[in-house]
């Protein structure tokens, strides 16, 4: 897991964040970007798709989300296996819960998010 500070938005509007090329980001591998404070897992799947979630498990007891393991568009959790729709946030049945995702696009080979 890698972790990197990014500056933050003062005023409370979305804004666009680079987050650098598209090589630092390695496929199934979760990355770790702070915006505002505010810890954001960032997935590359093995088709080349970006995701961007707050790296927070939704579990009562919490946890990181960046450790988990990639399949698809789902990511499942490291630490209590639920499985989470990348697009949606949703978590799947049985189990129930959210995560925020994040607007996510990749342009001239440099992944932005809008946060």
């Amino acid at each position: 897991m890698n972790q990197d500070t990014m500056g933050g938005n003062k005023m409370g509007r979305t804004q666009t964040v680079n987050m650098g090329h598209i090589n630092n980001f390695l496929p199934q591998i979760g990355r770790v970007v702070v915006i505002e404070g505010k810890e954001v897992a960032v997935f590359r799947t093995s088709d080349d798709s970006f995701y961007a979630v707050d790296n927070s498990s939704p579990h009562p007891k919490g946890g990181p989300l960046a450790e988990g393991i990639i399949s698809g568009h789902y990511l499942y959790d490291p630490l209590y296996d639920w499985k989470i729709d990348l697009t949606t946030g949703m978590v799947q049945a049985p189990d129930q819960g959210e995560v925020a995702v994040y607007p996510i696009r990749v342009e001239h080979d440099e992944v932005h998010i809008e946060f």
